[in-house]
C-alpha cells in the first residue's frame, strides 16, 4: 500500500476514500464500514486528515481516529473512558 499524502486540493473525505481504496482488502472494507457507522451515529461529524495520513472524525473535538495496520484496523477514541457503556463491555 502506498502512503496517501495530503495532496493540495483534496478534501479530508477524498483522502480517506483514497486510503480505503488503496488498502484494497479486508482492511479497506472494515475502515469503510466503521466510517459509515460513525456517520450514521453522528450525521454532523467532520472528517479530517491529520498526522501525515490518519483519518480523524470530529464533532466539537476529536471523536476517534482510524488506523490500518498489517493485521488490524484500529479505532482510537480520544475520550473512550468517558463513553457510555450500558452493556458494561
Amino acid at each position: 500500500m502506498k502512503k496517501s499524502g495530503a495532496s493540495q486540493g483534496q478534501s479530508a473525505s477524498e483522502l480517506i476514500s483514497k486510503r480505503i481504496a488503496e488498502l484494497g482488502d479486508w482492511r479497506g472494507e472494515t475502515l469503510s464500514r466503521m466510517r459509515k457507522l460513525i456517520k450514521e451515529a453522528d450525521p454532523d461529524v467532520v472528517e479530517e486528515w491529520k498526522w501525515m495520513g490518519t483519518p480523524v472524525w470530529s464533532h466539537d473535538g476529536i471523536i476517534c481516529t482510524g488506523e490500518s495496520y498489517k493485521n488490524v484496523v484500529k479505532l482510537t477514541f480520544s475520550k473512550g473512558a468517558s463513553l457510555k457503556d450500558p452493556a458494561r463491555l
